[in-house]
């Protein structure tokens, strides 16, 4: 399942966007729940956004400098479940694709 990583409201009267500092981790990287994806800094502070979900990080949306507003999305992650669906469907569009190859058709005379 793939899930989006969120610029979350900053407590206190902080405003409503957020300059990206830099990623703890890159791309194809996997991550733990909690763990501390980027750091973000605004013009009274320093916070790190977390990873919602365990995963792997597939696609950083906004790079180190940008600006970036609450509630826009700054990541991708993808859960287990569905790396293992994806990887199933892969074996099972194989095994349909060896079997089309197995078969012979033979046509009949009149």
């Amino acid at each position: 399942m793939r899930v989006e990583v969120e610029l979350p409201e900053v407590e206190g009267d902080n405003g409503d966007e957020a300059t990206v500092s830099f990623w703890y981790v890159e791309e194809d990287e996997e991550v733990e729940e909690g763990e501390d994806l980027v750091e973000m800094i605004t013009e009274k502070t320093t916070f790190n956004v977390t990873a919602p979900v365990s995963g792997r990080l597939v696609e950083v949306l906004s790079q180190e400098g940008d600006v970036v507003k609450v509630g826009d999305i700054m990541a991708i992650l993808e859960t287990e479940e569905e790396e293992e669906e994806e990887e199933e469907e892969e074996e099972e569009e194989e095994d349909d694709d060896e079997d089309d190859e197995d078969c012979d058709y033979e046509e009949e005379e009149d």
